[in-house]
């Protein structure tokens, strides 16, 4: 349910994109935002948590690991057409491709669903912070890859899309609460940075190149509001 909730902001922001004409300034002032949560939530929630669980050695070894896997899968996903994915402008770049953007959203989405289910196991209920976080990060992430899948595709097979992500992104958040519970408490911190460095190395490569071109260097003061947001959440 938490997985479906915070992955909905992605239809949000297709349906947005879809019938209303967003100013591009606008989609990078939110990005920027959701830049600065996530950053929060994966300091605070997902590397703070790992490094309290299991020490500083598998916090860092699952940190660099999640940054290398997710850094290769976006060369693969960039190079089969995927590079755009949060690009707000409707490319005529042959070399991008409707199946390359729902692939590489997809792989943005997974890590953020997986540790959303892990933090029911402190049974303590959902994380609040990687709940908010995720969800405003996904709206401009669904405005701007549907502007730029709205040349190639009809409005029909574009929200079909996005609710496919809903679908993966529920699915991966119930399987981070069933498998993560089966670990050690190392492993499981391992794996949270993991997915902390995989959101990282995210963030850099496409969330935050997109927030500055669209948003101009204001994204700078937006995206440490979106950090502080976070903080504040977390307390």
């Amino acid at each position: 349910m938490w997985g479906g909730i915070s992955a909905s902001a992605v239809v949000i922001g297709a349906l947005t994109a879809l019938f209303l004409k967003i100013p591009k300034r606008i989609i990078g002032w939110i990005m920027a935002f959701g830049t600065g949560t996530l950053i929060g939530a994966a300091t605070f929630e997902l590397l703070g948590d790992a490094l309290n669980d299991g020490g500083i050695i598998p916090t860092a070894i699952g940190f660099t690991a999640g940054a290398v896997v997710y850094t290769l899968f976006d060369l693969l996903v960039s190079a089969k057409g995927g590079a755009g994915r949060k690009r707000s402008a409707k490319s005529e770049d042959s070399n991008q491709s409707g199946l390359g953007i729902f692939a590489g959203t997809v792989m943005d989405a997974i890590p953020e669903s997986i540790m959303l289910g892990a933090s029911l196991l402190a049974g303590n209920g959902v994380s609040v912070v990687l709940v908010v976080s995720i969800f405003v990060s996904n709206i401009p992430e669904g405005l701007s890859s549907t502007i730029g899948l709205q040349g190639k595709y009809s409005r029909g097979k574009i929200i079909l899309m996005w609710l496919s992500v809903l679908l993966i992104s529920a699915l991966a958040a119930l399987g981070g609460y069933l498998f993560l519970e089966q670990l050690p408490e190392e492993m499981g911190a391992a794996i949270g940075a993991f997915a902390g460095g995989g959101i990282i190395a995210m963030i850099c490569s496409t969330m935050m190149p997109e927030a500055f071109e669209e948003g101009g260097p204001v994204v700078g003061l937006i995206a440490s509001m979106g950090l502080l947001v976070s903080l504040l959440l977390d307390l």
